[in-house]
This record gives C-alpha cells, sequence and structure tokens, in this order.
C-alpha cells in the first residue's frame, strides 16, 4: 500500500475534479450539479475495501469524511448526509460523501444510477470549488 505507486481510477478521474489534498485522501467534487457530492479517495494503490487500510489510516479515513461532510454542509445545505463506499463498478477505494435535499432528482432514492449527470457550468463550478477549498483548507 503505497502512496508512490497511486493512480486515480479513469472512470473518477473522468467523472469528477480534484479539490483538495487531504493527509490521507484526494478530494474530488463529482461533477453533477443535482447533488452536492464529494469523494474521497486515500492516496494508497491496491485499496479495495475500507479494511485494507491500517486502522489509524481507517480513523484518518473518517475524520476526513467528516471534515469533507462539514465542508460541504457549510456551502451546500442539505437535509440528509449519505455516506458510502460501494466500489461495484470502481473498485478502487473511495468513499462518496453526498449531501441530499428533499425533493432533489433522486430523492428518496440513491443517487448511484440516477438519471443523468448534469455537468456544473464553468462558473458555478469555479465558485463552488473555491468555497470548498476554502472550508476543507481550514
Amino acid at each position: 500500500m503505497s502512496e508512490s505507486n497511486f493512480t486515480l481510477d479513469p472512470r473518477l478521474q473522468a467523472d469528477t475534479q480534484h479539490v483538495v489534498s487531504l493527509g490521507l485522501s484526494d478530494v474530488l467534487l463529482m461533477n453533477d450539479a443535482r447533488f452536492p457530492w464529494l469523494v474521497l479517495v486515500p492516496r494508497r494503490a491496491g485499496l479495495v475495501e475500507i479494511c485494507d487500510l491500517p486502522a489509524d489510516e481507517q480513523a484518518t479515513l473518517w475524520q476526513e469524511a467528516n471534515h469533507a461532510a462539514q465542508a460541504l454542509r457549510a456551502v451546500a445545505p442539505f437535509d440528509k448526509l449519505n455516506l458510502g463506499a460501494l466500489g461495484n463498478i470502481v473498485r478502487q477505494l473511495h468513499v462518496h460523501v453526498v449531501g441530499r435535499r428533499e425533493g432533489d432528482a433522486a430523492w428518496p432514492g440513491p443517487v448511484w444510477g440516477s438519471g443523468r449527470a448534469l455537468p456544473y457550468d464553468e462558473g458555478s463550478l469555479g465558485r463552488l470549488m473555491l468555497r470548498l477549498r476554502g472550508e476543507l483548507e481550514r
């Protein structure tokens, strides 16, 4: 499990924008304006499951997910937080941090596989990225 051999899965790379790097994880913004949605990816090669991380890094991952959730709530308030580490399509270990609003495009079902993504326009994406970076770098 080495950071030096880490590469981001091409599907995650295609669907997200890099926001910031935390101690263990890269924080990515899912490019779907329908939902406030971050993805944390530990910079470790070959990981599939959370239990593949050593115990101290498991704790760090959950601390970073909590930090990401607080940052997301500060910039895009939501009614309910969804956390998930599914990996059925993208096997590389990653944790979804999704803010849900009653009546959103997938409510009350899961966001995964719900309709077609609505990419951010350039201006909205830039503003959101700046706000998220400000919150996450605290």
